[in-house]
């Protein structure tokens, strides 16, 4: 079977059709035939509906062993067989979610924001991401990684609504925070509470972000922030921004012109955002284009940690293994799909999967995606040790973001016509992993960095 057999079989005409394909479309036609006549006569809108439904099952809310979370044809190397105790416990919360997928698949057809899944998130203590808040769930870095793993292999608005609450917001508090400003607001943040988001991309500045020019200038007691942000995730319609800004204030010499982290409450007079429509990607997550308009903030509102773009980097830095983790995700759920396909779809009196190219490619596609599982397991490994460098963390995020893409890929052409409904799955991950391909640092800025270390010459300007 060619690859162009593989598109068309979801589109086959009746002169392609096999004795299996017939023997199922008039089964069908039967069924259909049946739920018209056992049907009330209330009109068409109680009519059952005509096609087969989702070809595609759904994950399995209740797994909770290693080898149902992942069954070993998804994990050949067996890494992740021997996950127990507290990691294994994370992971399984996590995987209870799949009980939210058709909510999830409704908020990503309408583009609607269902925050009170961050509130669930809260609840099962799956927003810390790693880091350490009394009280709550501490993961090691493999523990948050298959968290982040398994909400993505979910849906991807939900792994970014934990990248957004707790890798970017909850982490630039815990890490660069007052004391005053963590009893305020870990809590509330971290049980989905309250609703925070990151603030640095602005309309001119995406990749130089450290070129931003929002500006936070001192008046008296107050600091007074003027400037736009763009693609923030949580920064409409929630409680809290950490927004990054230029410092304007001659009489801190050390501060005065550096980037710093202010604490922005949403409902401030001059905060203004606006939630960026005709999204194709992570529809389920609402991101905001915000304009700051002499937001007048009190001093303490300061991040005191936050003394240059450095730390917002450090910030950066922490969640970038996360991005690689989410991709695996995502191309987990993609080549489950293709290789459930491929088993049961019958094409020409046989499966999919008994022809020989069928084969390959999801050979092909289970290669790549061991190849991203060993990227991630090795990242957890150096961050658990502290040796964990930037550049590291930025070569997994660019292989796996290309890795899933490729896989995304080769999973809808090998669902043929299944492929591009959303019922399956496969087309919308395909569609977010896009936007995990850009943000927190595109394919080509995350190759720079790795390019820098190994040639000891930079080429960013």
């Amino acid at each position: 079977m060619t690859s162009t057999d593989a598109m068309n079989e979801g589109f086959a005409t009746p002169a392609d059709a096999t004795p299996a394909d017939a023997t199922r479309a008039d089964g069908a036609s039967e069924a259909a035939e049946s739920a018209r006549e056992a049907a009330p006569d209330s009109g068409a809108e109680s009519a059952a509906p005509l096609g087969p439904g989702p070809v595609v099952s759904r994950p399995d809310a209740a797994a909770a062993t290693a080898a149902e979370l992942l069954p070993r044809t998804a994990d050949h190397f067996a890494l992740f067989q021997d996950i127990t105790g507290e990691e294994l416990d994370a992971w399984a919360t996590a995987r209870s979610l799949a009980s939210e997928i058709d909510r999830l698949a409704e908020a990503w057809d309408k583009a609607d924001y269902p925050t009170e899944l961050i509130g669930r998130l809260g609840e099962l203590d799956l927003l810390t991401d790693g880091l350490e808040v009394p009280g709550h769930r501490a993961l090691s870095p493999l523990g948050a990684g298959l968290v982040n793993m398994e909400l993505s292999r979910i849906d991807g608005s939900l792994g970014t609504m934990v990248g957004v609450q707790g890798g970017l917001a909850l982490r630039s508090i815990v890490m660069l925070g007052s004391e005053e400003q963590k009893q305020r607001w870990v809590e509330p943040i971290v049980t989905g509470t309250e609703f925070a988001a990151f603030a640095l991309t602005e309309p001119d500045h995406g990749s130089d972000s450290v070129s931003l020019e929002t500006v936070a200038r001192r008046d008296g007691d107050s600091w007074v922030l003027t400037g736009e942000k763009r693609w923030i995730g949580n920064g409409a319609n929630c409680q809290l921004s950490v927004v990054w800004a230029r410092v304007d204030d001659e009489t801190q010499p050390e501060l005065h012109g550096q980037v710093s982290g202010f604490l922005v409450e949403q409902h401030l007079p001059g905060y203004e955002a606006e939630v960026i429509t005709g999204k194709v990607a992570l529809r389920a997550i609402h991101q905001a284009h915000i304009r700051l308009a002499d937001v007048r903030i009190p001093l303490d509102a300061r991040l005191p940690g936050a003394r240059s773009f450095k730390d917002t980097s450090a910030v950066l830095f922490a969640t970038r293994a996360g991005v690689a983790w989410g991709a695996l995700g995502h191309a987990t759920a993609c080549y489950e799909a293709a290789l459930e396909h491929a088993t049961t779809r019958i094409q020409f009196g046989r499966p999919l999967a008994k022809a020989q190219h069928v084969q390959v490619r999801l050979s092909n596609m289970l290669q790549t995606l061991t190849s991203m599982q060993l990227y991630c397991v090795r990242l957890a490994e150096l961050e658990a040790a502290g040796a964990i460098r930037p550049e590291q963390a930025s070569l997994a995020k660019v292989h796996n973001t290309r890795a899933a893409r490729e896989i995304a890929a080769d999973a809808r052409d090998l669902l043929g016509g299944s492929g591009i409904l959303l019922e399956n799955r496969v087309a919308r991950h395909k569609a977010d992993i896009e936007a995990l391909h850009t943000y927190e640092g595109t394919d080509t800025m995350q190759s720079l960095i790795v390019g820098r270390s190994i040639s000891g010459t930079s080429a960013f300007a």
